[in-house]
């Protein structure tokens, strides 16, 4: 059996489809599982050991499409998954010369204009994405909501020069201030006030991550910290996969490093205005959330238009309370026995399976 993913971005987007590839793993132990994604997301989908080929989209345009429908068409599958639900993944989907084509049911669309492409669609009933992106499997006889993500363990020069800095018996949190939405940034301000908390009240050394563009974003909060934090080093995402791995908290706002950590299994405390937690955000129970949402007049939108910005009215002693609270759990589970990434999440009627597959 050949089968396709179709999870072009964004990096959240594409880690929140990796218990999909796994699903498909688990039922179809020989199956050849390939995953096309846009090129500038391939490093975290190269990482994930259920999947055998990555065939990417490098560019935007007429050409990028055509080479990617050209590398697609060297395999023959039997099916293709749309996982995405915009017209170009469909369209990307169906050029495959895949025997089937699956998506998501019109209802559950980003763009209704991908459904004529799909040969057979699913009705999700899901909250969150992650159990959607699961329940489209049916489609292919696979009835298996256990969250897994195969994600491989690799070197990292970021983590080695890390530890040249912070020793390898010292905790540190990973604060993580960037987002590509404006509207999903809480001020820096308050990013070192809460780096501040972080040393004085919990003893870990604060390192704030930055991307493409956003060192400058990253020193405004050391500098905002009272000497607490540090600058992290240069990363690509197989750095953010083995900084979060050895993190004992990641602070984010909702974007891809945060949902990295939380499929390798880190605690997480994280702030959600624009986008909805319960469908976008960790699952875990134990993993803490301070919302807007609910508040929020700009559901899904890149950037506010109200007169009052939603994350601007939380205050950093939330955010204090929420990191004490996560961190309570974490010690509760040490306490216990327990490994904290290999949480039930009952409530919520997951199944939560981390895996460290090394290549």
């Amino acid at each position: 059996m050949n089968v396709l993913i179709v999870r072009l971005g964004a990096l959240g987007d594409v880690v929140h489809a990796i218990p999909a590839a796994a699903a498909l793993r688990r039922a179809f132990p020989a199956a050849r599982i390939d995953w096309l994604v846009e090129g500038r997301h391939r490093d975290i989908v190269d990482l994930v050991t259920a999947v055998d080929r990555v065939i990417t989209v490098d560019r935007p345009t007429l050409a990028g499409w055509t080479a990617a429908v050209k590398a697609l068409r060297q395999t023959s599958y039997d099916v293709a998954i749309d996982l995405q639900g915009l017209l170009k993944s469909a369209v990307l989907a169906r050029s495959s010369g895949a025997a089937r084509v699956v998506g998501f049911s019109i209802w559950h669309l980003r763009e209704k204009t991908a459904r004529p492409f799909y040969s057979d669609v699913r009705e999700v009933d899901a909250a969150h994405v992650i159990v959607k992106n699961l329940r489209v499997l049916g489609a292919v006889g696979v009835q298996d909501e256990t969250i897994a993500f195969p994600i491989a363990s690799v070197d990292s020069p970021a983590l080695e020069a890390l530890r040249a800095r912070v020793p390898a018996d010292r905790p540190f949190a990973l604060i993580n201030p960037g987002a590509a939405w404006p509207n999903k940034r809480w001020p820096p301000q308050r990013f070192g006030e809460i780096a501040s908390f972080l040393r004085d009240a919990s003893g870990l050394t604060p390192v704030v991550l930055w991307g493409p563009g956003e060192e400058p974003l990253a020193e405004s909060v050391i500098a905002a910290s009272s000497g607490a934090a540090i600058l992290a080093p240069p990363t690509r995402v197989p750095d953010l996969v083995a900084l979060s791995r050895a993190a004992a908290l990641v602070v984010s706002g909702d974007t891809g490093p945060l949902h990295i950590a939380v499929a390798v299994g880190t605690p997480t405390v994280s702030l959600f205005g624009p986008t909805d937690p319960a469908r976008n955000g960790p699952y875990r129970e134990e993993d803490a959330t301070v919302s807007r949402y609910d508040t929020c007049g700009c559901h899904y939108d890149r950037r506010c238009h109200q007169p009052a910005w939603c994350l601007e009215q939380v205050a950093v002693a939330e955010v204090c309370a929420a990191i004490q609270r996560r961190l309570r759990s974490t010690m509760a589970d040490s306490s216990r026995g327990a490994d904290p990434s290999r949480d039930s999440a009952s409530s919520r009627g997951f199944r939560l399976q981390v895996e460290d597959r090394r290549t």
